[in-house]
């Protein structure tokens, strides 16, 4: 099996600053497309440069963002496809699945553009029923339907002119990470697996933090309240996270990875107002029956990477990373960012441009 590895700090980045442009090639884009998606226009990163342990970004890259419309029966997915701004030839490509909760323009886009700078297409999205996407109900998690959101976005993604659909691998992150490999097992047009601090939420919801009682009275109570909206036609919904930290002090939420959650999601560091955290409760009973590992180490025969945080917390990223590298039947590359925790893995260039340097190597050859 090839060795585990592990990467250091990088320099420090400026804070990327988008500004938004004319939805200029609108119609050349537009009419490209045809009927199985839809460009919304596009926009330019500013140039920024960075120390990396591998491969530095080139002098001068700025991402070019088209926003597109990915068709999933009846509605839509509100999705970002970030592209180097000096494409030559059919591109590869990376689709990302994204942790719960959380946006095409919070920790998607920070991976997206990183690695569109290093020479990839990155197409982000919104799940179906969260964000700018179509669906109802709202803030349903439904761990099976985002994993169906991969298979539609690569539906869409290989029709787009100057992608080489024979050359599309997949990127998971948090909850994406176990969504992206369920589902790549019976999707093998994901060329090349990538996750960054996978989590296995079947795992996390059976786990005594989720499930103090057990998951089978969890299921029960669950059943119970949802019996209980139906006679009363409402619909319940839970935080993923407290609103403030303030709540979270209240609850008596100290630990630092409960902190560094909602000081990403809930402050101006990550928050995005499309991001409500909130969460459909009868979803959970979905998570509480879900494994993202079934059956891995006989169909996930893609080459993989696997990337988690050096400290390992409470999220259960690092063992979920791990079983995974031990159940995975073609392990390429593990690397574990020494220091990090899970959350400083979406935005912190420190941690997050070194990992992105060595996806690039791995989807350079793989895909």
């Amino acid at each position: 099996m090839p060795s585990a590895a592990s990467c250091g700090s990088a320099a420090f980045i400026t804070r990327v600053r988008r500004r938004w442009l004319s939805f200029h090639n609108w119609a050349e884009s537009s009419s490209a497309i045809g009927t199985s998606s839809r460009w919304y226009g596009s926009e330019l990163v500013p140039n920024r440069t960075s120390a990396l342990c591998e491969q530095p970004y080139r002098e001068g890259d700025r991402p070019v963002i088209r926003h597109l419309s990915v068709p999933r029966e009846t509605f839509e997915l509100a999705a970002d496809l970030y592209l180097p701004d000096d494409a030559d030839g059919p591109l590869p490509a990376v689709v990302l699945s994204t942790p719960g909760s959380s946006v095409k323009e919070q920790i998607g886009a920070n991976y997206a553009s990183r690695l569109a700078r290093h020479g990839f297409a990155a197409l982000t999205f919104d799940p179906a029923h969260q964000g700018q996407s179509g669906g109802e109900p709202r803030d349903l998690e439904d761990p099976y339907r985002r994993g169906e959101d991969i298979s539609y976005a690569i539906d869409a993604l290989s029709t787009v002119p100057g992608i080489d659909a024979g050359r599309i691998g997949a990127l998971g992150i948090c909850a994406g990470g176990g969504y992206a490999v369920h589902t790549a097992r019976t999707d093998h047009r994901i060329k090349a697996l990538g996750t960054v601090v996978a989590g296995n939420m079947g795992t996390s919801w059976r786990s005594a933090a989720f499930a103090p009682d057990g998951p089978v009275a969890a299921l029960d109570a669950l059943a119970a309240a949802r019996s209980t909206e139906v006679a009363a036609g409402t619909l319940g919904r839970v935080n993923w996270l407290p609103d403030t930290l303030e709540e979270a002090n209240a609850a008596g939420l100290t630990d630092v990875d409960t902190t560094q959650a909602v000081t990403y999601y809930r402050t101006p560091r990550g928050g995005n107002a499309h991001s409500t955290n909130r969460r459909l409760s009868r979803g959970d009973a979905l998570l509480l029956g879900y494994d993202a590992f079934h059956l891995v180490e006989e169909l996930l025969t893609q080459p993989l990477q696997v990337i988690v945080a050096g400290r390992k917390g409470n999220t259960g990223q690092y063992e979920a990373g791990m079983k995974l590298w031990e159940l995975a039947p073609n392990p390429v590359d593990l690397m574990v960012v020494d220091g990090a925790g899970h959350y400083e893995m979406y935005d912190e260039p420190r941690y997050v441009d070194p990992a992105v340097a060595r996806l690039a190597t791995f989807y350079r050859a793989h895909l």
